[in-house]
């Protein structure tokens, strides 16, 4: 065993080629002042983004035969970059705000809620937390919205109002929508409402049939294949003007048995361990008062070149996060630590659903990371 520093991953490309690039890019297409343009997307007056959860780059060029309809749009489109951690939380914050996840502050599926002794779920939400105070950052809707752009968000009905969606999407026309054809139809119907509009619309039915029967499974296949006619419909219907993008939150990678490092097991990871965050594929430790040093040491020790693990002063310098509000810096683990390969570092004990699953995401791989950005116009 080893404690010292692996060789870290790359980090996101923030500012050239990721998820809140995107979204700036987006509003600057829409001729939005003192919106920046990074990826040079074209002007136009109606833009839809399909939001498609886990539909990562490596995912879709490695299934052409179950998507011909988004493989095609693959040949001319190309792969972005989702941040870190490379989870729906954080990649809808950035997508939301146009920020990255150090500026945004949903830095995790949990992180700490400074000075309580507790964790935030970011998908779940705690009533007692604030989603604005949370995230006070002017969404993307906000400020379309203020230049005059109509701006739409389609999802299913059961996220309308909750802590997430208000963190990310406050300012927004929200319309629900709880079945593949009803996302396509109230897309459309929102892009031909107004002269400028801006529709987001979010689909997840993939990556929850990828967390639990894997990617590798024919019934994720299958779900893909519903996902390549939503995508297909949705164009099929669009408003003449229109310009139509599609990505994802984060890619997936299927991890097995023996793939597994269990916390909850392994005495060495949890001494001095007071919180716990992330999940298995980016995780947030926060060490009991004094304890960094030596839980970073353990860390580093038990899994070696099995996960990439720093200090929250070096994963921020190191450029994970983007840049970081001091203030949100709190949020992060006194210890971050990125799995390679398939590793996972679940906890069966704290964390029964989550470390049963079978896909899994959140780190700086490329299967994790890269997701698409594809592009088909009407204009």
């Amino acid at each position: 065993m080893t404690t010292e520093r692996i060789t870290p991953p790359s980090p996101p490309p923030y500012g050239g080629g990721t998820l809140p690039d995107l979204a700036n890019s987006l509003l600057a297409s829409l001729s939005v002042r003192g919106e920046p343009n990074p990826l040079g997307l074209p002007l136009s007056n109606r833009v839809c983004l399909l939001i498609v959860d886990g539909l990562g780059w490596e995912l879709l060029r490695d299934h052409p035969a179950a998507a011909p309809f988004l493989s095609e749009l693959a040949n001319t489109g190309g792969p972005i970059a989702a941040g870190f951690p490379a989870t729906t939380v954080t990649s809808l914050g950035s997508l939301g705000t146009g920020r990255p996840p150090g500026t945004h502050g949903m830095l995790g599926y949990q992180v700490a809620i400074p000075g309580e002794g507790k964790l935030l779920n970011g998908l779940r939400w705690d009533a007692a937390i604030d989603p604005v105070e949370w995230q006070p950052t002017a969404t993307i809707y906000q400020r379309a919205t203020a230049a005059g752009v109509q701006a739409c968000h389609v999802a299913p009905s059961s996220f309308r109002g909750s802590g997430l969606t208000t963190a990310f999407a406050r300012g927004v026309d929200y319309r629900g929508a709880n079945t593949l054809g009803e996302t396509a139809a109230e897309a459309q119907q929102a892009l031909a409402g107004g002269d400028r509009v801006l529709v987001t619309a979010y689909h997840g039915h993939l990556d929850a049939t990828g967390h639990v029967r894997g990617t590798s499974s024919a019934a994720w296949r299958y779900q893909l294949s519903h996902v390549d006619k939503l995508a297909e419909q949705l164009a099929t219907g669009l408003p003449d003007g229109s310009v139509l993008y599609i990505t994802a939150d984060h890619g997936m990678i299927d991890v097995g048995p023996d793939d597994r490092v269990d916390i909850d097991d392994t005495p060495a990871l949890r001494e001095g361990v007071a919180l716990l965050g992330g999940e298995p594929r980016a995780r947030h430790v926060y060490t009991e008062p004094g304890a960094e040093a030596d839980v970073l040491a353990a860390w580093r020790g038990v899994l070696g070149e099995r996960a990439s693990v720093l200090p929250r002063d070096e994963a921020i310098a190191d450029g994970w996060f983007g840049e970081v509000r001091p203030e949100l810096a709190p949020r992060i683990g006194d210890v971050v630590a990125a799995p390679s390969g398939a590793t996972a570092l679940v906890a069966t004990k704290a964390e029964p659903r989550e470390s049963a699953l079978v896909g899994m995401h959140g780190s700086l791989t490329q299967d994790e990371q890269l997701v698409p950005l594809l592009v088909l116009s009407t204009a």
